[in-house]
């Protein structure tokens, strides 16, 4: 032990009242009550608030991109990272995973609700390089259910075709009524492969199951609540003619006939149809199908494809198409801007609702000779006007 000399001035100088001492023998029982810990009540954790619109756009990652080649860069930062606009701020989706922002619709038209649950951007999913997956001839047949033993090739002719015509001597002229057309399909039966690969690849990479009908689920509308007759102010009838002409259609889809249709990914609109052959105005192109639902029981779903089927008198018994399990190459079919001229010439396809034998179908038809390469593009709203369309590209 060090000497008493050895302490410090310091030390020594300290007062006793500020020393601190070790309690007694005595006292140690009060000790121990004096600093016993107190109970702590337990307190529920804060409510977690969740960020407003105002407050990620302020926090928001923003990056400059690349000037595009027909534009001035102006040195801005942008927010969009595929426009590469700062507006409409409200329309901007960030991604789960990087946190980067995105206007709605600008990458794939067709998107017009925020995504419920987790969404990841293109770039961080991997769509902006879709490959399409090869598939063997057995997989296609098994795949689209293509009837077997019936691979023969049957020139199309439509129904009006084989009638006897009128003679031309005959003083009484009629107006002559637009008749659909079946669509000819591709002689070439690789090249036909090829287009319902493309198909198959994007069903597959959906999750999507093939079916060119029109599906009712036990859980959903049934077949029964179809009915043409509830259509408010009535619905146009598909002729005898034009339908044996669909039932051509579908017929030649059995044996594995296709259009000439190529399912093509962009980067920019997702997934588009192109013409892989010349199509005649007035072709039946397909029939648009998925599982039909009540409008009621959709409300709050973010299919992005679906399609009105009936607006009855009675808005319990409207339907709607929602092809998200199950379709065919409809839907990958995009919309035109109708806010645009430019938009609006691009317009190749109509979907007009037909009653069929009683029951509602969708068809959509070519208002237009198409070309080879050329992709095809319709009208989202029709008659309706309910569909924002002033975004797309």
């Amino acid at each position: 032990m060090a000497p008493p000399s050895s302490a410090s001035p310091r030390a020594l100088s300290r007062p006793v009242a500020q020393r601190k001492l070790r309690p007694s023998a005595d006292s140690s029982e009060s000790y121990r009550r004096r600093r016993r810990p107190r109970p702590r009540l337990s307190v529920s954790p804060p409510p977690k608030k969740f960020r407003s619109m105002e407050e990620i756009m302020r926090v928001a990652k923003r990056v400059q991109l690349p000037p595009d080649d027909d534009s001035e860069d102006d040195g801005e930062a942008d927010l969009c990272e595929q426009c590469g606009s700062g507006e409409r701020p409200e329309e901007l989706l960030l991604c789960d995973k990087c946190n980067k922002g995105f206007h709605m619709l600008c990458l794939r038209p067709i998107v017009v609700r925020v995504p419920i649950g987790p969404w990841h951007c293109p770039y961080c999913s991997g769509d902006q390089n879709r490959i399409i997956k090869s598939f063997s001839q057995k997989k296609i047949v098994d795949f689209f259910g293509i009837q077997k033993g019936s691979q023969v090739m049957v020139k199309c002719t439509s129904a009006q075709d084989s009638r006897k015509r009128r003679k031309r001597c005959s003083l009484v002229f009629h107006k002559r009524r637009r008749r659909l057309l079946p669509f000819t399909p591709t002689e070439d039966p690789p090249r036909r492969r090829v287009q319902m690969t493309s198909l198959a690849s994007a069903l597959t990479a959906l999750n999507m199951e093939f079916s060119d009908e029109l599906t009712y689920m036990p859980d959903m509308a049934p077949r029964s609540a179809n009915c043409a007759k509830f259509e408010s102010g009535g619905m146009q009838v598909l002729s005898k003619e034009d339908t044996e002409t669909l039932e051509q259609c579908r017929t030649m889809c059995k044996r594995g006939e296709w259009p000439p249709l190529m399912v093509v990914f962009d980067s920019r609109e997702g997934y588009t149809v192109e013409a892989d052959g010349p199509i005649k105005d007035l072709t039946i192109i397909a029939e648009y199908t998925g599982e039909v639902d009540y409008i009621r029981n959709r409300q709050e779903d973010d299919c992005d494809s679906m399609m009105t089927l009936l607006l009855a008198r009675d808005p319990s018994r409207s339907l709607v198409i929602c092809p998200d399990k199950r379709g065919n190459i409809t839907r990958f079919i995009n919309g035109i801007n109708n806010h645009t001229p430019e938009g609006k010439k691009k317009q190749n396809l109509k979907c007009v609702r037909y009653n069929v034998n009683g029951e509602c179908r969708v068809l959509l038809v070519a208002v237009r000779d198409i070309a080879k390469g050329e992709r095809l593009y319709y009208d989202y709203n029709g008659y309706e006007h309910e569909y924002p369309t002033h975004h797309f590209v």
